[in-house]
């Protein structure tokens, strides 16, 4: 092992890291939002958007999004529609992300018994309040397991951005690979730059979710 190449490499690496985390920042917040927004709306059954939004899921879930980066960074331009790399990726991880964090959240109301929703209701309680006070608390408590997944899931997936040009973590690896052949140098700064990320992320997860199951929430 080359230390000497491991400690030259340490900025390109440092620069490749904060893009990475601020592209699956926004990628995951967008992907939290846009999978809310369509829970509720096949939760509901709002008509004509819940076959829309169940196309959507079929279509984001069953494509890699390698082929969605490569159609917004490159398809879209031949409809004169130019979008910047970091924009594609951000979009691409909320088209992908979206449905899965969509059906973390159906998964999460559809669990809640309906006696508790009937109860509200006999209550006097609005079906905002049912929402805000029965449904949502309880449902992101019951989910939390599938979003923490989830969310491992989105940062891991960007290692494909280097494919439209982003010096991301994997593209640095693989420019020094090419470059200067240390290979196993490049892909233990590129491991240790995604443990930096992901096991912290991972022992917070599990920590929120055994105080969850501690505080009996969803049961």
């Amino acid at each position: 092992m080359d230390w000497t190449f491991i400690q030259q490499s340490i900025p390109l690496y440092q620069e490749a890291f904060l893009l990475t985390v601020r592209l699956a920042f926004w990628g995951i917040v967008g992907a939290f939002g846009l999978g809310f927004l369509i829970s509720i709306i096949r939760y509901y059954r709002i008509p004509i958007l819940h076959q829309l939004a169940t196309a959507y899921i079929e279509l984001s879930r069953n494509t890699p999004l390698v082929i969605q980066l490569f159609f917004l960074y490159y398809g879209l331009p031949r409809l004169g529609i130019v979008l910047d790399a970091e924009v594609c990726a951000i979009a691409g991880l909320i088209f992908l992300g979206g449905s899965y964090m969509s059906e973390s959240f159906r998964s999460g109301f559809e669990a809640i018994k309906k006696s508790q929703i009937e109860i509200g209701a006999s209550l006097g309680l609005t079906s905002w309040q049912i929402f805000r006070y029965i449904l949502l608390p309880q449902s992101i408590a019951i989910a939390l397991p599938s979003f923490s997944a989830n969310v491992i899931f989105l940062i891991k997936e960007t290692s494909v951005f280097s494919i439209i040009a982003l010096a991301d973590l994997m593209y640095v690896a693989q420019d020094l690979i090419g470059l200067e052949y240390e290979t196993d140098e490049a892909l233990f700064l590129l491991v240790i730059s995604y443990l930096i990320v992901l096991l912290p992320l991972s022992l917070l997860f599990y920590f929120l979710e055994r105080r969850v199951r501690h505080a009996g929430y969803g049961h």
